[in-house]
C-alpha cells in the first residue's frame, strides 16, 4: 500500500501516464535531425527594433550630431597646422578643438546609454513574445520538445538580439555618414591616395561579406547545441534522485559533459570564424596607413600635397576605418542574432492551441459559460464513437528515446506512446457521464484512461468521433469558458514553485485567506499551515519538493476544490495516500462533489465500488459499463482487477 512519506517521489519515476508521449528528441533542430530549421532575415528583426522607433530616433540624431563634431575635427586640426606654420596666433582655434572632442565624447556616452536600454527592451519585447507564444502551444508540442531546450530559447537565443543594438548596427547609421564625409573629403585632398585606400577597403569588405553567412550559420548551430546542454541538465536535476538510486550519476555526468564540449567545439567554430573577420578592419587600418604614408610623404616631397593635407588626410582616413570597423562589428552581431532570431521564430511560427477553432467548429460558442448552450436532457459528459491515435511524430519520438541512458529512460515517463502508440490509444469508444453522478474509469496500464481526460480537457482532440459536453461538441465550445466548468486534478500532481497560497489561487486569483485555509482543512493539509509560521505564504519548494508526495496531491486536489467546478476529473488522485488520509480525502470530494458530476480515474477498489458507474477500458476499448456488482459477474476483466484490489 502507498503512504504518505515525506520523501519526495520523482516525477519520472511515478506510473505510465497514458495522457503524455515521450518527450523526444527537440524537432527542426540542426544538431538532431540534420535540419538547421527556420532562416531568419534581417526584414525579421525590424519589428523588434520598430517597437522602440523614438528612441532609435534619437539615437539617429546623436549618431549623426557625433558624426558631423567627428569630421570638423580634421579640419580644425589642418587649419592648426597651417597656422602654426605661418606663425601666427592660434586663438579660438584650440578651444574650438577641444569644445568638439568633449562634445564627442558626450554624445558617444549618452548614445552608448541609450543603445544598451534600448538593446534590454528589445530582449524584454522578444521575451514577451516568445513566452506568450510557447505556453500557448498545443500540448502535443511539449510532447515533442525538451523542456531545457525551449528554456534556452528564451534565456540564452534572445539575449544576443541585445548585440544587433549594443554591437554597432545603429551606430552604422552616424558611421555611414562619417564614412562618406571622410571619403568626400579625402577625394577633394588628393584623389590618388583615396584611390589607393580604396582597393584596400574594398578588399575587406569582399572577405567579411564572404564571412557573414558562415556565422550565422555557425551560431545558430552554437544555440542549437547550447539548447542541447540546457535540455540535458534539466532532464538529470528534474530526475536526480533516480539517477543517484540507479547509480548513473556517472554516466549521466558523462552525458552532460558531452553536450557541454559539443556546444565549446560549435563557440570554437564560431570564434573561429569571427576570429577570421576581426583584424580584417585593423589590417585594413594598418595597410591603408601605411600606404597612404608611403605615396603621401613622396607627394608632398615633391609638393603635390603640403604637410597639413597630408595630416588632415590621415586624420580623415581613420575616420572612415572606424565606422567600417563598427560596420564589421555590426555583420557579426547582426549574424550571430539571425542564427538565434531562427530559433525564436521557429516557436512564433508555430500555430496556437486556439488558432485553428473557428475553422474546426465555425459555429462556436465563444461566449458566456457553456451550460447556457446545453441541453438540460443530455448528459453531463458523452463520447460518441470516439478513437484517438498520437501524431505520427510523437511516436517517432518515443522509438528515438529507447536507446538512451538509465538516467535519460528515468527522466523520459513511459507512456501509452510506447509500446502501444503505433495503434491507436482509443477505438471507437462509447459511453455517457450522467450528470450529478460519480462514474469510474478503471482498466490496465495504457488502456487510454488519462487520454479520456486530456481529451475531456481538449489538450488534444479526436482523430474520430464526436466529445460532448451537456450535449454540445466540446470542439464547438471556447476553451476557457470549457476549463472554466471542469476541475481537473493530474495523475503526477504537479505543485508548482512558490507559495501554499500561489499553488491554490492559480485558478482562483480571487480566493480569499479563509477559503484557502477552508479547503486546506478539507483535505487534511492543516499541518502545512501550523508547521510554518507563514502560514499561508509557506514556500512548497521547488515542484513542491518540501511536500510529501501524498501531501502535493491533497493540494492539488485542494487547488481544484477552491474553484468549485460542475464538473470534477481526478486522474488517480488517492494514489500516494495512505488508508487514512485517503478516507479523509474521500470524505472531502464527496462533501464537495453533490450535486456535482465526477469522473475518477482510480486503482483502488475502495474508490470504485461507490461509484454510480464504472467504465471498463482494455486496450483503448470499452469492455463492460455498469455498477461494481454489475461487471462483476458480467466482465472477466473487472473480476480479474477487484480480485487485485484493482493494483495494477
Amino acid at each position: 500500500m502507498s503512504t504518505d512519506t515525506s520523501s519526495r517521489p520523482v516525477r519520472s519515476a511515478r506510473p505510465a501516464r497514458p495522457a503524455r508521449p515521450v518527450r523526444g528528441r527537440g524537432r527542426g533542430r540542426g544538431a538532431d535531425g540534420g535540419d538547421e530549421g527556420p532562416r531568419a532575415r534581417f526584414s525579421d528583426l525590424l519589428p523588434y527594433l520598430l517597437e522602440h522607433k523614438r528612441i532609435l530616433a534619437v539615437v539617429t540624431v546623436l549618431s549623426l550630431l557625433g558624426a558631423a563634431a567627428s569630421l570638423a575635427q580634421p579640419l580644425l586640426v589642418s587649419q592648426v597646422i597651417s597656422v602654426v606654420q605661418a606663425g601666427r596666433s592660434l586663438g579660438p582655434l584650440v578651444w574650438a578643438l577641444i569644445a568638439l572632442v568633449v562634445l564627442s565624447g558626450l554624445i558617444s556616452g549618452y548614445q552608448h546609454y541609450l543603445l544598451q536600454r534600448t538593446g534590454e527592451s528589445v530582449v524584454l519585447s522578444s521575451r514577451r513574445h516568445l513566452v506568450g507564444r510557447m505556453l500557448r502551444l498545443p500540448i502535443s508540442q511539449f510532447d515533442t520538445r525538451r523542456t531545457g531546450d525551449l528554456v534556452s530559447r528564451v534565456g540564452s537565443d534572445t539575449t544576443l538580439l541585445r548585440a544587433v543594438l549594443t554591437q554597432g548596427l545603429v551606430e552604422a547609421i552616424g558611421g555611414t555618414v562619417t564614412f562618406i564625409g571622410a571619403l568626400i573629403a579625402m577625394l577633394i585632398i588628393d584623389p590618388v591616395l583615396l584611390g589607393l585606400t580604396v582597393l584596400v577597403i574594398a578588399a575587406s569588405v569582399v572577405t567579411v561579406t564572404l564571412l557573414s553567412a558562415r556565422i550565422r550559420i555557425a551560431s545558430q548551430k552554437a544555440q542549437e547545441k547550447t539548447g542541447d546542454l540546457a535540455a540535458s541538465v534539466e532532464r538529470a536535476l528534474s530526475a536526480v534522485r533516480t539517477v543517484r538510486a540507479s547509480n548513473a550519476t556517472d554516466r549521466e555526468v558523462a552525458a552532460i559533459e558531452k553536450d557541454a564540449e559539443a556546444a565549446w567545439s560549435m563557440g570554437i567554430q564560431v570564434a573561429k570564424i569571427s576570429a577570421l573577420v576581426v583584424p580584417v578592419a585593423g589590417i585594413a587600418m594598418q595597410v591603408s596607413f601605411l600606404v597612404v604614408l608611403g605615396v603621401g610623404g613622396f607627394r608632398v616631397a615633391n609638393g603635390d600635397i603640403t604637410v597639413a593635407n597630408l595630416v588632415s588626410f590621415i586624420l580623415f582616413l581613420f575616420l572612415m576605418i572606424l565606422p567600417l570597423g563598427q560596420a564589421f562589428g555590426a555583420v557579426t552581431s547582426v549574424s550571430a542574432a539571425l542564427g538565434a532570431l531562427g530559433r525564436i521564430r521557429e516557436i512564433i511560427a508555430l500555430p496556437s492551441e486556439t488558432e485553428g477553432d473557428r475553422e474546426l467548429a465555425p459555429l462556436a460558442v465563444t461566449t458566456g459559460a457553456p451550460y447556457e448552450a446545453q441541453r438540460a436532457d443530455a448528459p453531463a459528459l458523452e463520447f460518441d464513437d470516439v478513437s484517438f491515435r498520437y501524431a505520427e511524430e510523437a511516436v517517432r519520438e518515443a522509438a528515438d528515446s529507447e536507446g538512451s541512458t538509465p538516467g535519460a529512460r528515468a527522466a523520459a515517463p513511459v507512456t501509452e506512446a510506447d509500446p502501444e502508440a503505433r495503434g491507436p490509444v482509443l477505438e471507437n469508444v462509447s459511453f455517457s457521464v450522467p450528470r450529478g453522478r460519480r462514474t469510474a474509469l478503471v482498466g490496465p496500464s495504457g488502456a487510454g484512461k488519462s487520454t479520456i481526460l486530456a481529451l475531456i480537457e481538449r489538450f488534444y482532440d479526436p482523430t474520430e468521433g464526436v466529445v460532448r459536453l451537456g450535449g454540445l461538441d466540446v470542439r464547438a465550445l471556447d476553451r476557457d469558458a470549457l476549463r472554466a466548468q471542469i476541475g481537473y486534478v493530474e495523475q503526477d500532481a504537479p505543485v508548482l514553485a512558490g507559495s501554499l497560497r500561489d499553488n491554490l489561487t492559480l485558478g482562483t486569483p480571487d480566493a480569499t485567506d479563509q477559503q484557502c485555509i477552508d479547503v486546506l482543512h478539507a483535505v487534511n493539509l492543516t499541518e502545512l499551515l501550523e508547521r510554518n509560521p507563514l502560514g499561508l505564504a509557506a514556500p512548497v519548494g521547488e515542484e513542491g519538493v518540501m511536500l510529501s508526495g501524498g501531501e502535493r496531491q491533497r493540494l492539488a486536489i485542494a487547488r481544484t476544490l477552491l474553484s468549485a467546478p460542475p464538473i470534477l476529473l481526478l486522474d488517480e488522485s488517492t494514489s500516494s495516500l495512505d488508508g487514512l488520509n485517503e478516507q479523509r480525502l474521500r470524505e472531502a470530494i464527496d462533501a464537495v462533489a453533490e450535486n456535482r458530476t465526477l469522473l475518477v480515474i482510480a486503482h483502488r477498489l475502495s474508490t470504485v465500488v461507490d461509484s454510480d458507474q464504472i467504465v471498463v477500458l482494455e486496450h483503448g476499448r470499452v469492455v463492460g459499463i455498469g455498477t461494481h456488482s454489475e461487471l462483476v459477474q458480467t466482465t472477466p476483466l473487472y473480476r480479474d482487477l477487484a480480485k487485485h484490489q484493482l493494483l495494477v
